[in-house]
């Protein structure tokens, strides 16, 4: 009997011992190896036990899922990408996928890109051409499991956050629309650098609608081609598109890419003044004139 109670005794000792071990002691400590893991949406604590193991970060997936289970963080796992490392032990591991500290990737949406522009940079076929305009240019953190869904509402959610109450009321006030301030900063993105040359250029643009002229802006015209030239051929003055500027007066049909927030502020609080036109040096140097007269010096003069 007293053998027994010693063999239990021992059994229990060394179950605890390896138990404590499996929890506490690294595979590899002091290792400074890193591994990426990877949590896949939906997947629980079974499966990742079993991942780690498999990957050689834990010894015994059952003591992975018992101490999550115990610290009552089971559920709290979140999907993503993790830098482990074999000298982790199970609970720095729990703690770190149920923290969220992924890995992180940063992008940037620049100024002034249209969303095929995005899209090729985002690498996927296209986006919907109702969101040109809305997809805030800002620099973002994503997780690289992020779906293009997940990440293009971090964009809007942005453009929702940047245009504030008091620019809605001013908006409003000037009894313009969200989008058709949207369609202006767009045109003004794509046609001048600096922001208080945009802030004329919008007082130009808005007088010329108000004055029944078409807006003649070329960069309309490049949206509807595709191509990269600043040059436009008389030929693709007549094509027949709601964004021709040329051949249909008013803002055209929608933004022709998405405006930073300095064109926003430009179409919203435009300047007004003198001048009728303006052109862009091939040097980003915006010209304004008062006359058609002067308008077709500074051409010659500027755009040799």
């Amino acid at each position: 009997m007293k053998y027994f109670i010693t063999l239990i005794v021992a059994v229990i000792l060394i179950g605890g011992f390896l138990i404590y071990r499996g929890i506490y002691y690294p595979i590899e400590p002091g290792s400074e190896e890193t591994v990426i893991f990877l949590v896949k949406k939906g997947e629980g604590a079974k499966e990742i036990s079993i991942n780690l193991k498999e990957q050689g970060l834990i010894r015994y997936s059952s003591l992975f899922r018992a101490y999550a289970l115990i610290e009552d963080k089971a559920e709290e796992l979140k999907a993503g990408e993790y830098e482990l490392s074999p000298s982790m032990n199970i609970p720095e591991i729990v703690d770190k996928l149920a923290s969220g500290d992924r890995i992180k990737k940063i992008i940037t949406i620049i100024e002034g890109w249209t969303a095929k522009d995005i899209a090729n940079y985002l690498e996927v076929e296209e986006l919907n051409s109702d969101l040109e305009g809305y997809l805030f240019p800002d620099t973002y953190e994503i997780s690289p499991e992020d779906e293009i869904e997940e990440i293009i509402e971090k964009m809007l959610a942005n453009f929702d956050k940047k245009l504030t109450l008091e620019l809605r009321e001013e908006i409003a006030s000037q009894e313009k629309t969200i989008h058709e301030i949207v369609i202006m900063a767009s045109l003004i993105e794509k046609e001048v650098r600096i922001f208080e040359d945009k802030k004329i250029v919008s007082g130009i643009l808005w007088k010329r609608i108000e004055s029944n002229m078409p807006l003649q802006v070329d960069a309309t015209i490049t949206y509807i081609t595709g191509r990269k030239s600043t040059e436009i051929l008389q030929e693709e003055l007549d094509i027949d598109s709601p964004y021709n500027t040329y051949k249909y007066k008013g803002l055209p049909f929608g933004p022709i890419c998405n405006p930073g927030m300095e064109s926003i502020l430009a179409a919203i609080y435009f300047e007004d003044s003198e001048y009728w036109f303006y052109l862009s040096t091939p040097e980003g140097e915006t010209i304004f004139s008062k006359t058609l007269k002067e308008h077709s010096e500074a051409r010659k003069k500027y755009l040799k």
